[in-house]
C-alpha cells in the first residue's frame, strides 16, 4: 500500500474541462461589461468605451464610468477571487465543508479595527479605513492560529475552528459595544462598510490589497498538492512527506492575506467564500488543485452579480452587495446541502 500512496500524491493534474473554464470566463466577462453599463444613470455602451479609451474629465458620463463603476468592478473582482480561494483553502485546511473565511475571525478583527479607527481616531478616509481593516483582519487571523495550536505541537482543524468561533464572538461583542456608544455620523461610516457596499470604492487604495491578494493566491496554489495529501488524513499526509507545521503556517498566512484583503476592500462579505468551493467541487471534483481556479472565478462572478442586482432592484437607491449576497446565499446554500448532501463530504 505504501508504494502506491506516493504515486497517488504525485499523480499529474488533469486539465479542467475546457468548456467549463471558458464558460466561467465568458460569464465573468459579461458581468464586468454589465457592471460598467448598469447603474442609476444610463450610459450608452459607446460612451463607456469612449470613457475607457479617451477619458474626458469634463464629461459627467465619463466620470461616472471611470470614478464610480470601474473601481467597484475591480474591487468586486479582487475581493471575489480572494474569497473564493480563501474558502477553498479554509475547507481544505479544516476538512470542514461548512468552513468559510470569516471563521478565522478576520471579519470580526477587521470590523473592530474599523470602528476603533472611526470612533477613537476620527478616521474617515477610505484608504486609512482599508489599512485598519487589513491590520485588524491579519491580527485576528494570527491570534486564531496561535490559539489553535496552544498546548500542541501543531494546529488541528477542530482547535482552529473553535478558536476562530470563540474569538469571532468576542470581537463581535466588543464591536457592538462600541457601535452602540458612538455618535450617529460615526455609525453611518461603519454601517456603510459593514454592509459590504462596493459603492465609493477607490482605485487609489487598491495597490497594497491587490499585491497581498496576488501573493495569497500564489501561496494557495502552491499548497493545493499538500492539502490533497492531507485530505487523506494527517497520518497519511505525514507518510507522503508533508510537513504539517510548515503547511499549516503557510496556509494560515495565505488565508490572512486573502481574507484580510477582501474584507478590507469590500467589507465583511459572507456566503461567497462558503459556496464557491462547493460549486467548483460539483463541476471538477474533489481535487483541490482543480477546484481553486474555479472557486476563485465563481466567487468573483457571485460577488459581481450581487453588486449588479443591488444596483437594479432598488433604483435609484442601492442594496449593498454583501447584504444581497447573504439574502440570496442562505436559501441557495440550504438547497445545495439538501440536494448534494454536502455536509457529509
Amino acid at each position: 500500500m505504501s508504494s502506491r500512496l506516493p504515486a497517488l500524491a504525485l499523480m499529474p493534474v488533469r486539465r479542467p474541462a475546457a468548456r467549463g473554464l471558458l464558460l466561467a470566463l465568458l460569464l465573468l466577462l459579461l458581468a464586468v461589461l454589465a457592471s460598467l453599463l448598469v447603474g442609476s444613470q444610463h450610459v450608452a455602451p459607446a460612451v463607456v468605451l469612449d470613457a475607457l479609451l479617451h477619458p474626458d474629465p469634463h464629461n459627467d458620463a465619463h466620470l461616472i464610468v471611470r470614478e464610480l463603476r470601474v473601481p467597484r468592478t475591480v474591487v468586486a473582482l479582487l475581493a471575489g477571487l480572494a474569497l473564493g480561494a480563501a474558502g477553498t483553502l479554509m475547507q481544505a485546511l479544516t476538512r470542514n465543508p461548512l468552513a468559510e473565511p470569516g471563521l478565522l475571525g478576520v471579519n470580526g478583527g477587521a470590523a473592530l479595527a474599523v470602528i476603533l479607527g472611526v470612533a477613537v481616531l476620527g478616521t474617515s478616509q477610505p484608504g486609512q479605513l482599508m489599512l485598519l481593516a487589513f491590520m485588524g483582519a491579519g491580527g485576528a487571523g494570527g491570534l486564531v492560529m496561535l490559539l489553535g495550536q496552544a498546548g500542541a505541537g501543531d494546529s488541528h482543524p477542530v482547535r482552529l475552528v473553535l478558536a476562530g468561533a470563540g474569538l469571532s464572538m468576542l470581537l463581535a461583542a466588543l464591536t457592538g459595544m462600541l457601535v452602540l456608544n458612538t455618535p450617529p455620523q460615526v455609525y453611518d461610516h461603519f454601517r456603510h462598510w459593514a454592509a459590504g457596499s462596493l459603492a465609493g470604492s477607490s482605485l487609489a487604495a487598491l495597490p497594497l490589497p491587490a499585491l497581498a491578494i496576488a501573493v495569497g493566491l500564489g501561496l494557495a496554489a502552491g499548497l493545493m498538492p499538500r492539502l490533497n495529501a492531507l485530505a487523506l488524513g494527517r497520518d497519511l499526509g505525514r507518510a507522503l512527506g508533508v510537513n504539517l507545521r510548515l503547511t499549516w503556517a503557510l496556509a494560515c498566512v495565505a488565508l490572512m492575506l486573502l481574507a484580510g484583503s477582501a474584507t478590507a476592500i469590500a467589507g465583511p462579505i459572507g456566503f461567497v467564500g462558503l459556496v464557491a468551493p462547493h460549486l467548483a467541487r460539483l463541476l471538477v471534483g474533489p481535487d483541490y488543485r482543480r477546484m481553486l481556479p474555479y472557486a476563485a472565478l465563481f466567487a468573483a462572478l457571485l460577488l459581481l452579480g450581487a453588486d449588479l442586482l443591488g444596483r437594479v432592484l432598488a433604483q435609484p437607491a442601492e442594496l449593498a452587495a454583501g447584504t444581497l449576497a447573504l439574502l440570496l446565499g442562505g436559501p441557495a446554500f440550504i438547497l445545495l446541502i439538501r440536494r448534494y448532501r454536502l455536509c457529509h463530504l
